[in-house]
């Protein structure tokens, strides 16, 4: 691609944990390595190691509860590691820490589990100890395990950064995809219920003259071509009512979910500050034959 011409980014969309934005005059290629470093490169927080206290456990009224669990201790420990963590960023690696991977609080944070049964056992009942203790989990409701009575779980995890290329439980994202730009051009006279789409999907109005209206689906991509259809009647089989569909392989629009562990505009920053690096390892990797 020349260096002459200039890459531009836009958001079209973005809350908490969803973004969509467009970025113009990208290759498909690039276009799809951000899509797999939004995927697979982005750091975050998630458990990574979990002790099980087994045996008996004395409560503080004296009460005595067998650690037993109705689950091995392998399912319960997998999954506490995919439950999401907010995550500061800013933290290192382990294997990057100046702690030379002992654990320290740039690195790492400790959480336990104490609960006793009759009763459920919930995300929020990791509570975090060592570290920073503001990055708790994502979602207190998500279930680990149902303990019965005289049952108890008495577990210490840490949790480390990583990212998806090592296991999914590192994933910050979902739902990641892109597309070309698409119009439709719809004409008034072949198409009558053109009011009622543009009453429909007013942001979405590209342009509008006497006999013409276009729409793009870049705000919501099916439903815009099923509601053109449905409100003129057309069909796979019925295409009497043409309308004329184009795309610019110029501009790109993305989307993406996050897992709330970071926010979607932490996620696309870090993404688009990965994507450069990830393309220097790749263009230094390269072995010129001599």
């Amino acid at each position: 691609m020349p260096s002459s011409i200039e890459q531009k980014i836009s958001i079209l969309e973005l809350r908490d944990n969803f973004a969509r934005f467009e970025i113009t005059n990208i290759t498909e290629g690039t276009a799809n390595a951000l899509r797999r470093t939004l995927i697979n490169d982005i750091p975050k927080l998630a458990i990574d190691k979990v002790i099980f206290r087994h045996g008996q456990i004395r409560d503080s009224m004296g009460n005595v509860f067998d650690s037993s669990l109705p689950l091995f201790d392998e399912i319960v420990a997998h999954r506490i590691g995919l439950v999401p963590i907010k995550t500061d960023s800013r933290m290192n690696f382990r294997n990057e820490c100046s702690c030379e991977g002992k654990g320290c609080s740039l690195c790492t944070v400790s959480y336990n589990i104490d609960k006793t049964g009759p009763g459920e056992v919930y995300s929020g009942d990791l509570v975090p100890f060592t570290g920073n203790v503001e990055l708790k989990p994502v979602d207190p409701l998500i279930p680990i395990v149902k303990l019965g009575p005289k049952q108890a779980l008495l577990v210490t995890a840490e949790a480390t950064m990583g990212t998806a290329k090592e296991h999914a439980k590192w994933q910050v994202t979902s739902a990641v995809s892109f597309k070309y730009h698409r119009e439709f051009e719809i004409n008034k006279a072949d198409n009558e219920g053109w009011e009622k789409i543009k009453e429909k999907f007013p942001v979405s109005v590209v342009k509008e003259t006497k006999e013409t209206i276009t729409i793009t689906d870049d705000y919501q991509q099916r439903t815009v071509m099923n509601y053109i259809n449905t409100v003129n009647h057309r069909t796979e089989i019925n295409q009497s009512k043409p309308v004329k569909v184009s795309e610019d392989r110029t501009r790109y629009v993305f989307k993406f979910e996050t897992d709330g562990s970071l926010t979607a505009r932490e996620t696309l920053k870090i993404a688009l500050e990965r994507l450069p690096k990830r393309l220097n390892f790749l263009h230094e990797s390269i072995v010129t034959p001599d």
